[in-house]
């Protein structure tokens, strides 16, 4: 990181992404204000209360004694000399919603001045910091991109409940519309991380985040339907990659489990596919196939748990099913499109009493019928089957191993008599 005359920023969204950067650009010596519409976020944000795993309540306090303030009032953007947009994009009947960058660039166009900088976080389809940001921003100040004000795109790399790689020392991509947009940027966030990459120009930046994420898509769908054919075939798929994972070259490991969720698998490539088929009018077939396969895997993992309950001379209807883990990924407590929800909502519908235990998932996950608990010995006793859906740290095995009569195993965590994999 570089050290230069503290900047006013402000970022607006303060999720899994804008926050930990709002507060690490705190603690780099900015002055900061965290935008967010929601009031209730605000309060917590104001008492020092993190809603966000990754953010202790410790960092949020000492942040905000100095140099970070949250807020829900665009007044409180007046005078910024950088704004980072870092709202959520998601799909809506698999059409990217931009709706929240929308608003967020009309927010700030009546506060932007000649010479500050804006650049959008959001995951997002090439061609959107250029074609949608910068024209609404223009018509609500009034100057002009490049010329009155610096523009580009920084693709966000979060991975939240990874203890290794922060916003700090995980790579940043930057771009502007211009050379001096592109430098203005990078000189901002060498101030905050550790590695800066400049590229280009912003519709570069945007399709390699794409890129990163539909890779792992496309990767996770090809060992999840390597997991169905192996099981058939009476073949241990995990036996068998970790046998290909032997090779120290030409080969990168993925495993397979119930699904992917999250804000960006289920999500990031199908911008990528909308894009190329509303520009070029072509199907992304590698997105589509990875999309169909990766969608499905609860209802795969619902079809063994009926098959393996039959033979053990049990129904599906009527059985106590006990998930462990709601959230999408391991030690998180993110539940955005979680294959566990999906499956929950499978088993209600096939008669089962479904329980759920996850200790990092403190909201409501809005599916009526599902029962809320800890995982205890007498749940795990009392359950027709056990499904590890998320092989969270804080989930004891030797206790599941222990007091289950049937575990089913998504994650390949366990091994035993009584246990069967995905």
């Amino acid at each position: 990181m570089t050290t230069v005359a503290p900047d006013h920023v402000v970022v607006l969204g303060q999720g899994y992404v804008g926050l930990p950067l709002a507060v690490a650009a705190a603690e780099a010596g900015h002055t900061v204000v965290g935008y967010e519409p929601d009031p209730r976020r605000v309060a917590m944000l104001r008492s020092r209360c993190s809603y966000v795993e990754d953010m202790s309540d410790a960092r949020l306090a000492n942040v905000s004694s100095g140099g970070y303030r949250a807020s829900d009032r665009p007044e409180d953007l007046t005078g910024f000399d950088v704004a980072v947009i870092a709202v959520p994009t998601p799909l809506r009947d698999r059409v990217p919603d931009l709706s929240a960058v929308e608003e967020a660039s009309r927010t700030l166009g009546p506060f932007l001045r000649p010479g500050a900088t804006v650049v959008l976080e959001s995951t997002t389809y090439p061609g959107t910091t250029e074609e949608i940001v910068g024209p609404i921003l223009e018509a609500g100040s009034g100057l002009v991109a490049g010329r009155d004000f610096h523009l580009g795109y920084s693709s966000e790399r979060i991975d939240p409940g990874n203890p290794k790689w922060s916003v700090v020392n995980t790579p940043k991509l930057v771009s502007g519309i211009d050379e001096t947009s592109t430098k203005t940027i990078a000189d901002f966030y060498s101030t905050v991380v550790d590695c800066v990459v400049p590229v280009s120009r912003p519709a570069v930046a945007e399709l390699a985040k794409l890129i990163e994420n539909t890779f792992r898509h496309v990767n996770i769908a090809l060992v999840n339907e390597l997991a169905m054919f192996a099981n058939e075939l009476g073949i241990d798929i995990g036996e068998a990659i970790d046998a290909a994972a032997t090779k120290p070259f030409g080969f990168m490991r993925f495993d397979p489990g119930p699904g992917v969720g999250g804000h960006c698998l289920p999500i990031d490539p199908t911008y990528l596919s909308w894009r190329v088929r509303s520009s070029l009018n072509r199907s992304f077939r590698f997105v589509e196939l990875a999309n169909d396969i990766n969608d499905h895997m609860p209802e795969y993992v619902a079809r063994r748990l009926a098959d393996s309950l039959n033979r053990r001379c049990r129904s599906l209807n009527g059985a106590r099913v006990l998930l462990l883990g709601l959230a999408y990924k391991r030690n998180s407590g993110d539940c955005r499109e979680s294959p566990a929800v999906t499956l929950a909502s499978l088993l209600l519908s096939a008669g089962a009493e479904v329980r759920a235990a996850d200790p990092h998932v403190v909201e409501q996950v809005g599916l009526p019928g599902l029962t809320r608990v800890e995982p205890t010995a007498a749940e795990l006793a009392d359950a027709d089957v056990v499904v590890l859906v998320t092989d969270h740290d804080a989930f004891d095995l030797d206790q599941i191993r222990a007091h289950s009569k049937f575990v089913f195993d998504t994650r390949r965590r366990l091994q035993g008599p009584h246990v069967e994999s995905l």
